[in-house]
């Protein structure tokens, strides 16, 4: 159930010969989406189905989403998107008093095409209420296994990497992963309040090689170690499980109990590639605003535009009960358990192609 082919070329997806080429990935896909429904009916999750569009898109920084307007009878105008994640709508349910959900959700992204993403994708979300986010890192381990058991294979391979999805994935943090693959002691540059120290942590780029720029703010610097040299060792022989992400680099997420500097944040990497991004959620209502408010901020600076807050969210947030959430993207994960070599290859009808 692993065929071995090539990308699907330009031409379109719907002819005959095209779809011959992707259908073995596309009921791989199904199945492996079928098992993981089996995976939360087990484990007593309701799965929920949320609306897209939304008055606020989501409020991160390098986050671009789809806008649009809604036209009332009298003729009145009032902006709407198309979500960048269900996440809003999943805690909003949570606060109702949901405890255990999922949901396969179609979302948006913009200024996204490539081999890993696409305009519209497919995100697996799942929330436990009073539950830690150490649970959703034994879930995605599980469900690394079960996708590949249902789709018969041994082993994910993406470009030059491979991994085995049987394996426990290895737990490192983003002070060890600094550490180790740049030789740079990151938390040196985080205070306990949050701050940061742009230049203590330039200057242990330079050490390291790293081409540090005059206007590059504490998270250009963060994202250049990341991207250039922490992320393309991750997900090698087994998964990878990253974790503690510094507090400026999680929005969502409550501050760790054991380091104030750090989040219960976690991503999970597979064959060089990010599957999942979880949180121990933030219920501060006040304290999110204030995040929400500066991510916008740097919006503003970056892109010259900015998303509105969700009042209802934050009103919501502040009943919502203390919970661990986890959004998977789902293309990918159905991409290395089928041996696909595009997202577009596991995606039954794609967004069609209006750029050359």
């Amino acid at each position: 159930m692993s065929p071995s082919r090539p990308a699907i070329s330009r031409s379109p997806w719907w002819t005959p010969a095209n779809h011959a080429d992707r259908r073995p990935f596309l009921k791989g896909r199904n199945a492996v989406q079928s098992a993981l429904r089996g995976f939360f009916g087990e484990r007593d999750f309701v799965e929920v189905d949320t609306a897209t569009l939304q008055v606020s898109p989501g409020n991160e920084t390098h986050l671009h989403a789809f806008a649009t307007e809604a036209i009332a009878i009298d003729g009145g105008r009032a902006p709407l998107y198309l979500h960048t994640s269900p996440e809003f709508a999943a805690k909003k349910l949570l606060a109702a008093g949901e405890k255990r959900i999922f949901t396969f959700a179609h979302v948006y992204r913009n200024r996204e095409r490539g081999p890993l993403h696409h305009p519209e994708f497919t995100m697996l979300e799942w929330y436990r209420v009073g539950e830690s986010y150490e649970q959703l890192m034994a879930d995605c381990a599980e469900m690394l296994a079960l996708a590949a058991d249902t789709t018969r294979t041994r082993r994910f391979a993406f470009r030059d990497m491979e991994v085995d999805p049987f394996a426990e994935p290895e737990r490192l943090t983003l002070a060890e992963a600094f550490d180790r693959f740049a030789g740079i002691d990151l938390l040196a540059s985080v205070a306990t309040n949050g701050d940061t120290d742009r230049d203590l942590l330039a200057a242990g780029l330079e050490k390291a090689l790293i081409r540090v720029a005059e206007d590059d703010t504490w998270a250009d610097l963060f994202s250049k170690v990341l991207v250039e040299k922490v992320e393309p060792h991750l997900g090698r022989d087994r998964a990878t499980i990253l974790h503690e992400y510094p507090v400026c680099e999680a929005a969502l997420a409550r501050p760790s109990a054991r380091d104030p500097r750090v989040a219960e944040r976690f991503e999970l990497y597979a064959c060089g590639v990010e599957l999942a991004n979880a949180f121990g959620e933030l219920t501060d209502a006040g304290e999110q605003r204030r995040r929400f408010e500066h991510e916008m901020a740097e919006k503003a600076r970056i892109y010259g535009e900015r998303y509105p807050l969700d009042e209802d969210f934050l009103a919501a947030l502040s009943i919502m009960p203390e919970a661990s959430g986890a959004a998977l993207g789902f293309d990918r994960l159905a991409m290395l358990a089928t041996g696909a070599t595009r997202i577009d290859q596991v995606m039954w009808a794609p967004v069609a192609e209006v750029f050359s």
